[in-house]
């Protein structure tokens, strides 16, 4: 096990791609129009994080401060998953799963909470899936001083009825969503439950409450910055073990612990003229918009009064199948992931949940570390890489958090109960059919990764 020193500034990789991100467009901009101007909920700090092509970001004394209590987090090779999986190469894990929220969320919470502080936000509303987010802004409002409301997807929450005690412990107010606070919910029905509905009753709720603010889990491009505390550990520990990688993977629920370990690969690659490893998202196969999805514009959550967003997406309005990833969940990816994919410089792979629960069931007997089931898609692709799947030095992956939260997912795998739903090709079709296309962007295939 190696352990490095803590990074005091966060990067962004921003400055290496070839152009700018496509502008967001309010929702009632005509079909092919520009509108770089909508406006935005943000502090301005993280505004300008999302949008200058500036590298380093110095991380503010108190958020450093918090980081300092479990940061850096550990990465080995994880050699007795090696041999249960029969390994051709090494396989190195970065493990983010050892603080209050269990999970890589706390690395942006903190830093969010702490700029809506200093503008002076009392209140953060937000959505959750399997809780790990809503977990980590309990915490860090309660660290900030702000009062905290998590709108958490009601089927997770009725399967992690604990992730709901912690969050009330830490000082939250928690709904299962949909609720009956919300005229969003009472539009979409009760039969939905999606990130993308929890996301749309917290910005509502936010919208209309005083001194109150929407704050997002991952995907935007501060979150993903503030993520890459998890990139720049990795390479600096690698490199004190004197080991090589040439594949790097993270699961996708909207991007930012994908984006927040791979990026900085590919900024140092950038940087160094290096070859950049293969960069590898391994989503679900419930909610496949990076390998069967379309890059377009669509909404982020369910409301339809948010920014319209250049992602890749299945589609704002498909009805996702459940599953025990619920942090994987989101119909879309987010901007910085979705332009590097469209240009070839990330690559996908979907898994099942039986398969990411296998891994996951097989690491937690080899390397006595329970994952969360979202950590499972990355350990099932880490293993086809590593198996038969072409790596020939060595691959890294992020355990983004623990799954202690998450048993009863793997009793239904050692009950033989677990099935996989992947959406059907007709219903992916009519749900991306009236989306709109990005266009005017460079082709795939001029990225610089190996």
């Amino acid at each position: 096990m190696s352990r490095t020193s803590l990074p005091t500034s966060w990067r962004s990789v921003l400055p290496h791609l070839d152009e700018p991100l496509p502008p967001d467009r309010s929702p009632e901009s005509p079909a092919g129009g520009s509108d770089a101007g909508v406006s935005v909920n943000l502090p301005f700090a993280l505004v300008r994080q999302s949008t200058q092509n500036r590298e380093f970001w110095d991380i503010p004394a108190e958020v450093l401060d918090a980081y300092r209590s479990f940061r850096p987090t550990p990465l080995w090779r994880a050699r007795r998953f090696e041999d249960a999986i029969g390994a051709r190469v090494p396989i190195y894990v970065k493990y983010e799963g050892g603080n209050i929220s269990g999970s890589h969320k706390l690395n942006t919470a903190l830093a969010q909470a702490h700029y809506y502080a200093k503008a002076g936000v009392k209140e953060l509303v937000t959505g959750t899936g399997a809780g790990q987010w809503g977990t980590a802004l309990a915490a860090a409002c309660t660290m900030f001083g702000l009062r905290c409301r998590v709108f958490m997807v009601g089927t997770s929450l009725q399967k992690k009825p604990y992730r709901g005690t912690l969050m009330r412990a830490l000082g939250a107010t928690v709904h299962a969503s949909p609720s009956d606070l919300t005229d969003v919910a009472a539009r979409v029905g009760g039969g939905v439950n999606s990130l993308a509905l929890a996301i749309g009753e917290a910005v509502e709720y936010a919208g209309r409450t005083e001194g109150a603010a929407f704050c997002i889990g991952s995907g935007e491009t501060y979150s993903i910055l503030h993520q890459s505390v998890i990139g720049l550990e990795t390479i600096e520990q690698l490199a004190e073990l004197e080991a090589t990688v040439d594949s790097v993977v993270g699961c996708v629920g909207a991007g930012s612990n994908f984006g927040g370990i791979a990026l900085p690969f590919f900024a140092d690659a950038a940087t160094t003229g290096a070859e950049c490893p293969r960069l590898v998202a391994a989503e679900s196969s419930t909610t496949p918009k990076l390998t069967r999805g379309v890059y377009a514009y669509d909404k982020t959550d369910a409301t339809g009064v948010s920014p319209m967003e250049a992602m890749y997406t299945i589609g704002s309005s498909y009805p996702i199948p459940d599953s025990h990833s619920a942090g994987l969940r989101f119909h879309g990816a987010a901007k910085v992931i979705s332009a590097m994919r469209h240009r070839d410089q990330v690559t996908a792979q979907a898994v099942g949940q039986v398969e990411a629960l296998e891994a996951g069931r097989a690491f937690t007997r080899s390397e006595m570390v329970l994952p969360a089931p979202e950590s499972g898609h990355a350990l099932a692709v880490a293993a086809r890489l590593a198996t038969d799947g072409g790596s020939d030095r060595g691959v890294v992956a992020c355990v983004s958090g623990h799954g202690y939260l998450d048993l009863s997912a793997y009793q239904q795998l050692l009950d033989g109960e677990l099935t996989a739903e992947p959406p059907a090709e007709q219903a992916l079709v009519s749900a991306m059919d009236r989306l709109k296309p990005v266009q005017g962007l460079a082709v795939a295939g001029s990225g610089h990764h190996g």
